[in-house]
């Protein structure tokens, strides 16, 4: 896996902060949240993205597209959030807690794998 920097590492990590404080903070104060969700989201996914894997082993490469299925999964939840804002398109109740504990779930799995998987 190539390492992040030390600049990438702490974007990344404000990243997730800014995701969970603005899908907590949804049932009170949407439109903000939305914003901060949003920031954390871009934030995360550019920083995920960046930490490609250059090897060629066949399971590092299954779960790397796992984390990006979970970034996609992030970024699925924040249009769905919007609509229910919005009242716009199909998903206007909370549907996006669907979305966001799929992604969610992903990136933890993929967050313990890995690690044992380079120690091979």
């Amino acid at each position: 896996m190539k390492e992040l920097t030390p600049l990438e590492n702490l974007c990344f990590r404000c990243g997730a902060i800014l995701m969970l404080i603005g899908a907590a903070a949804f049932i009170v104060r949407p439109a903000i949240s939305l914003f901060v969700y949003g920031i954390g989201t871009l934030m995360f996914t550019l920083m995920q993205v960046r930490a490609e894997y250059l090897g060629r082993d066949i399971t590092l490469l299954r779960l790397r597209r796992q984390q990006l299925l979970a970034c996609c999964c992030f970024v699925l939840t924040l249009v769905m959030m919007s609509m229910q804002l919005h009242e716009w398109g199909p998903c206007r109740r909370r549907e996006w807690v669907i979305a966001l504990t799929v992604g969610c779930v992903l990136e933890l799995y993929t967050s313990f794998r890995i690690p044992q998987e380079l120690k091979k």
